[in-house]
């Protein structure tokens, strides 16, 4: 018997051995390589004492410095087989295909977890790249090493991160250095991310990213910093997040909070960045727990501590409630994933009707200060866009010029029932809506709270 189980054993392992490679590319294949995650290494719980967990003065396990509680309680990050492992499944769970590793220089407690890390990422089809946090001594100069330590180190793991052949590394509070001309010595190997919207202060750069999960939610000068990466061949990667509350890991700090409002406030992120058609998104954060802006699953039922829960998210309650943000990450990588190319930018487009000077054509010419505006006070209106016979619409971004006041207006689109759009100049006037596939965008106005009439400045439409 004993020998019949060591046969079997082997086989096993043979076939395992033979088959994980073609489940690990099936598993990327499924992933957004388009959606990173930021993801810290930076808990313990070992005999040496917590790590982190005690931030803000509070003693765990029950009581943590966050305002969520995790379903894993206060987690060891050097867990790999336990807390790390669970981390990639819950990863590939949410879609996204790349974390961003918190890596806090040569030698730092996080470098010594990093290699398990990928080891564990590898098993997932999930891919590594590098956040490079400002540790004491940081020059440019210093950064240009860890790059090139980085590569030499990690670069032969099967989860290291490369798009075009060259590696990702996000600079944190890249603004507290002026001179970043020794960028260039790595810009064939490395497409390196200024945290910053300021194009003024990327030089050397590959490209740029925002990391404030605050700002993700009025998305000052993105639309900009968008267009500046695409005019000069950058990586534009707004962060995009779903709320934010540090009370109880800083007390007495003035940072203001961000509501989750169930689930909306991280839906106008994403909406956000996706109109500013975005290389990558960065989300913040798969597990900062000391900022609340996490989508690693909390629990429902934590501590009598004055935990907040994630119950209500997307309509959800319960152990439902928990993993909500992972499913809602989901549907977004698999939006971002969408092929990018406006499908309705010159094409004809007809109206009910239109008022002098304002044709339904200022609606697909790519100029959002333009606009078609129907007939006054004659609602229903429609304007329809004809894309073509080739092509299948799945995704319409609707748009009001930037700077108009916000209004709701009542639209159906095809043959849907009517649905009230916020269009809010906060959020960029823009409304982004999944559509059944269609060749021909036709929308009927039937109400407007700002005007007596239907406007947009343009239909923008994406294959599904």
């Amino acid at each position: 018997m004993r020998r019949f189980t060591t046969i079997f054993a082997a086989l096993f392992l043979l076939v395992a051995t033979l088959t994980a490679p073609a489940a690990q590319a099936a598993a990327a294949a499924a992933l957004s390589s388009r959606t990173h995650l930021f993801y810290y290494p930076w808990y313990g719980n070992d005999s040496g004492g917590y790590r982190h967990w005690q931030q803000g003065g509070h003693t765990p396990p029950d009581d943590v410095g966050a305002n969520f509680y995790p379903v894993l309680g206060p987690y060891d990050s050097g867990d790999l087989t336990g807390a790390v492992e669970q981390h990639m499944r819950w990863i590939e769970q949410s879609g996204a295909g790349v974390l961003v590793y918190s890596w806090w220089g040569q030698g730092s407690y996080e470098d010594g977890l990093a290699a398990g890390v990928l080891e564990a990422a590898a098993r997932h089809g999930i891919r590594v790249a590098w956040h490079l946090e400002p540790y004491s001594g940081r020059t440019a100069s210093s950064t240009v090493s860890d790059i090139n330590y980085l590569l030499s180190r990690y670069g032969s793991s099967p989860a290291f991160y490369r798009e075009g052949g060259r590696g990702a590394f996000y600079v944190f509070e890249s603004l507290r250095i002026t001179d970043w001309t020794a960028l260039d010595q790595v810009s064939s190997s490395a497409i390196v991310l200024a945290q910053t919207t300021d194009t003024s202060k990327v030089a050397h750069f590959g490209g740029m990213y925002t990391y404030d999960a605050i700002a993700g939610a009025t998305a000052p000068g993105w639309r900009e910093a968008g267009a500046f990466c695409e005019a000069n061949g950058l990586v534009w990667a707004p962060s995009v997040g779903p709320g934010y509350n540090d009370d109880r890991a800083v007390p007495g700090n003035t940072t203001p909070t961000l509501s989750r409002d169930n689930g909306a406030t991280y839906d106008r992120e994403w909406q956000n960045a996706l109109s500013t058609q975005a290389d990558w998104v960065s989300v913040t954060s798969f597990n900062e727990w000391h900022e609340g802006s996490i989508i690693e699953p909390a629990r429902s039922s934590p501590p009598p501590f004055g935990y907040e829960t994630f119950a209500g998210a997307y309509g959800t309650s319960g152990a439902a409630s928990e993993t909500a943000y992972l499913d809602r990450t989901r549907y977004w990588a698999s939006q971002l994933g969408l092929p990018s190319v406006n499908l309705a930018l010159g094409k004809t487009a007809s109206a009910s009707g239109s008022q002098g000077g304002f044709p339904p054509g200022n609606a697909v010419d790519g100029n959002a200060s333009s606009y078609w505006e129907s007939a006054n006070n004659a609602f229903p209106q429609t304007l329809t866009v004809d894309v073509g016979p080739a092509a299948a619409v799945g995704r319409l971004v609707l748009k009001l010029p930037p700077g108009w006041g916000r209004r709701t207006q009542t639209i159906a689109v095809g043959g849907s029932a009517p649905a009230g759009y916020v269009f809010d100049p906060a959020t960029g006037n823009s409304v982004t809506i999944t559509v059944p596939a269609q060749r021909t965008v036709s929308l009927t106005f039937t109400g407007n709270t700002g005007w007596p009439a239907g406007q947009l400045s343009e239909v923008e439409a994406y294959a599904s």
